[in-house]
């Protein structure tokens, strides 16, 4: 597939996956949940691995990394953001969430020396204020006392774990191991690691076998997972950590514009703002150089005019 279309379907999945993640929260511990969304997800990678004669067979040193791969993106990651929305409205973890694309710049110039240009923090600022201004109504309201603090540290703590996980899978494209099998070991692991954690805290494995908490647990398995998280990495690699990474900004945007629909969501003039200002955002980050430069010169131009007059 093309950059576009990997683009496209990674951020229309994730930004409907809000609400299949509602329908999981309830009689079964969140950590269950992941374990069987991720091990689920790893079965199916796995088969689709062996069908198409893939090798799943790696040393030591390879597993290691897909551990701690696993781990921070489909363990830690996960588990922060789910335990912070005990404190905090989804609005503020959308927010705190939306700092991956902060977490993996930073990351990316530490681990791989990336060159930042200007475009890109200018897409990743117009961004950023956008969520702000999408979710105004619901955060003008919070009061930050230590609930909301605590939850803001644990979503900001979830977003850097998810950063990690994405600085790991670069490092396992630029390793020339093969993707497919990669986020299968990692999902896999992570599963684990949720599964040990839900043990060590506890709790106890339980099901519900309603029609909603099992649709939703394959639409997250299956789309969420597999399919979102393999368009995501495959970008990752292909155009960058900071561009790829303005799908965490654009898909809560995606997840109100069905709630429009599905929950009956009222617009207002924040909304307005706030789906503008991403909008040009993502147009700013994925614009042609050549066109950003003209922009950069045509005001500069214009600038220099009016000192002139």
């Amino acid at each position: 597939m093309n950059n576009s279309v990997l683009y496209l379907l990674t951020v229309l999945i994730w930004g409907s996956t809000w609400i299949a993640i509602n329908y999981q929260l309830g009689d079964v511990a969140p950590e269950a949940s992941l374990v069987y969304r991720f091990g689920l997800a790893a079965i199916i990678l796995f088969a689709y691995c062996r069908y198409k004669k893939l090798s799943l067979s790696f040393n030591a040193k390879h597993h290691l990394q897909f551990m701690a791969f696993g781990v921070c993106l489909f363990g830690l990651n996960y588990y922060l953001l789910y335990n912070a929305q005990v404190h905090i409205n989804s609005a503020l973890t959308s927010i705190a969430f939306s700092t991956l694309m902060l977490a993996n710049i930073i990351n990316a110039r530490i681990w791989y020396k990336t060159q930042i240009t200007k475009q890109v923090y200018l897409g990743g600022a117009l961004g950023l204020f956008g969520i702000i201004a999408l979710f105004w109504p619901q955060i003008s309201d919070v009061e930050f006392g230590q609930q909301a603090l605590l939850g803001l540290t644990l979503s900001l703590i979830g977003t850097v774990c998810a950063s990690f996980g994405n600085m790991i899978s670069m490092r396992n494209q630029k390793q020339q191991l093969p993707l497919m099998p990669a986020n299968a070991w990692g999902m896999a692991y992570g599963a684990l690691f949720m599964a040990i954690l839900l043990l060590a805290q506890g709790k106890s494995f339980t099901f519900s076998y309603s029609f909603a908490y099992l649709s939703s647990l394959l639409y997250l398995s299956l789309f969420g997972s597999v399919i979102a998280f393999g368009c995501y990495l495959t970008l990752l690699n292909r155009i960058g950590a900071h561009k790829t990474s303005y799908a965490s900004i654009m898909f809560p945007a995606v997840a109100v514009l069905i709630s429009t629909f599905v929950e009956d969501f009222h617009w207002s003039i924040f909304t307005i703002i706030g789906f503008s200002a991403i909008l040009v955002g993502n147009l700013v980050l994925i614009a042609q150089p050549k066109h950003f430069r003209l922009f950069r010169s045509t005001t500069s131009s214009n600038k220099r005019m009016k000192k002139a007059n």
